[in-house]
């Protein structure tokens, strides 16, 4: 990028970018610090563009710059932690959108509400102090889309939260009185696991259908579903953020669904659920153009995760410096199960530590007739290193010991016979397995692979399948495969082999190096596989 003062001058940290129409795609405007730049591409503009590219800066620069701050207690809205301010946030929130835009700023203290509708142009500004805490009354919110949330938006634009403070959503006692409003016959529900269903449960934000979004700087705790949900928007920044989300069963950390140029970046995520979850709720949309770089996740689920659902498809996805630790399940999961598609995925630079599985790529068909497909995945330069006992021990909500009895599982790409996994390529990995599998222990061995179930129709995840005859990874159902400086090393001895091919064709391993104490295996089995080969 070239900007209009220094070059490259703050580009890493804007915190408002505008795209005008009319003008060619190179050329964005960016806010920082309550000042307009204009960058570009290209440092080479006509003066036809220029003229239009000053009248837009004149345009834009009047508007933020006139945008005003609010104090919240200028519209009643109380801090005592005590009185229900839902009207009078909405009012203030109402306000500032017919005046023009603006930002409701909330200084230091505890401000209950219910349900509260952002609008265009509205921001809200938590200062260090700040708490927007959730009432414990379910009737107290209500529902867009089919979902509850304490923070709610729809077809807005220009809309932000940000600052130091805190969304603290409650989940745990809301979430227990809409239990007993359910036994009690009020609120209709099957209580399926004895728990309400996520959609009737508040979430700490849903905005659906909304565009050019900032959120940065807070900390989101205690949803009473998932935390936050961005379902089909456009222009979505989420930067910087803590995500505390532990309280209630369901408690992904953020969900990005059908949305279009994203970023998640710099931010930490303790979760019960899954940390980062994108997902295509809808088979004519495509969550795309979404980079997650440099955050910290731990959770009782998986790390980065897309699908379920996966009804639509999934593309150019960018995975960058990303850590994952003390995670039950996969550090990354991407599954097609619905009939959706991944394609266009790169994941650099992730370090894995003690994580119940590391990489798990899966083809399903949990509605008959609907394959997924999965084509040009790029996964590089990642370290792990898997336990021998549950990640995730001693957590409140700990992940389900399920699909035991099993040894601990490798990694796996696992597509269907008629729906290939098609062009994968690892690259300068490093996994780290404690090894010791036990041959007695619902052993299937490499001459059993037939014994391993298809499952097409089950739920996406790494040890669906139960026992597996690799302790490495295993590669079954797919088509060019490429294994490019990977270092496999088990601290005990196991009675599986590294890696298993099965039904693979066109695979090629360069610089494979497996470490197996007492070992005299070969380190790759081939079944029923083609065009494999070792350099």
């Amino acid at each position: 990028m070239v900007c209009n003062s220094q070059p490259g001058c703050f580009c890493s940290t804007i915190t408002r970018s505008f795209k005008i129409k009319h003008l060619p795609d190179f050329i964005i405007f960016a806010y920082h610090h309550n000042a307009l730049f204009w960058l570009t591409e290209s440092p080479i503009v006509d003066m036809k563009t220029l003229k239009s590219l000053l009248a837009a800066f004149a345009i834009l620069s009047s508007s933020l710059i006139s945008a005003k701050d609010y104090n919240a207690s200028l519209f009643g809205i109380c801090s005592d932690g005590l009185t229900m301010n839902t009207k009078s946030i909405q009012y203030a929130i109402n306000y500032i959108h017919d005046n023009g835009g603006g930002t409701l700023v909330f200084y230091v203290g505890r401000y209950v509400t219910g349900s509260i509708y952002m609008k265009s142009h509205v921001s809200i500004k938590l200062e260090e102090g700040a708490i927007l805490v959730g009432s414990t009354n379910p009737l107290d919110y209500e529902m867009v889309n089919n979902t509850t949330a304490m923070i709610l938006a729809s077809e807005q634009s220009n809309i932000a939260i940000t600052g130091k403070g805190v969304i603290d959503g409650r989940g745990f006692e809301v979430a227990n009185n809409l239990v007993s409003l359910i036994h009690k016959g009020v609120v209709k529900d099957p209580l399926k696991y004895d728990r309400p269903r996520e959609g009737i449960r508040p979430m700490n934000i849903y905005f659906h259908k909304c565009s050019n979004i900032n959120i940065s700087g807070i900390t989101l705790k205690d949803p009473g579903s998932w935390n936050q949900t961005y379902n089909q928007c456009k222009n979505l920044a989420v930067d910087h953020i803590r995500v505390d989300s532990k309280s209630y069963w369901n408690n992904d950390g953020i969900d990005i669904v059908d949305c279009d140029s994203v970023s998640v970046t710099n931010s930490y995520f303790d979760t019960a659920d899954d940390g980062i979850c994108l997902k295509s709720h809808d088979a004519a949309s495509v969550c795309c153009n979404v980079v997650i770089r440099g955050n910290t996740v731990r959770t009782s689920a998986n790390g980065i995760k897309f699908g379920t659902a996966s009804f639509g498809g999934f593309r150019n996805v960018r995975i960058i410096d990303n850590y994952v630790y003390d995670t039950y399940r996969s550090a990354i999961t991407f599954a097609a199960v619905d009939g959706g598609f991944v394609e266009d995925i790169v994941v650099d630079s992730l370090k894995s530590m003690n994580t119940g599985n590391v990489i798990f790529l899966r083809i399903g068909e949990r509605r008959e007739g609907k394959k997924g497909r999965m084509d040009n995945i790029m996964i590089s330069n990642v370290y792990a290193e898997v336990p021998a006992t549950k990640p995730d021990a001693g957590y409140r909500n700990e992940g389900p010991v399920e699909d035991m009895p099993r040894n601990i599982s490798p990694a796996s790409i696992v597509g269907m016979p008629d729906a290939r996994i098609k062009n994968v390529t690892l690259r300068n990995i490093q996994i780290h397995y404690p090894g010791g599998g036990d041959a007695l222990f619902a052993r299937v061995g490499i001459d059993e692979l037939d014994k391993v179930p298809e499952m097409a129709s089950s739920y996406p995840e790494f040890s669906m399948f139960k026992e597996l005859p690799a302790w490495g990874f295993y590669v079954r159902h797919a088509a060019d495969i490429t294994f490019d400086h990977v270092t496999l090393v088990c601290d005990k001895k196991d009675y599986r082999t590294a890696l298993v091919l099965d039904d693979v064709q066109t695979a090629k391993f360069i610089d494979l190096r497996v470490t197996e104490p007492g070992s005299k295996k070969k380190p790759v089995f081939n079944y029923n596989s083609k065009g494999v080969e070792i350099k």
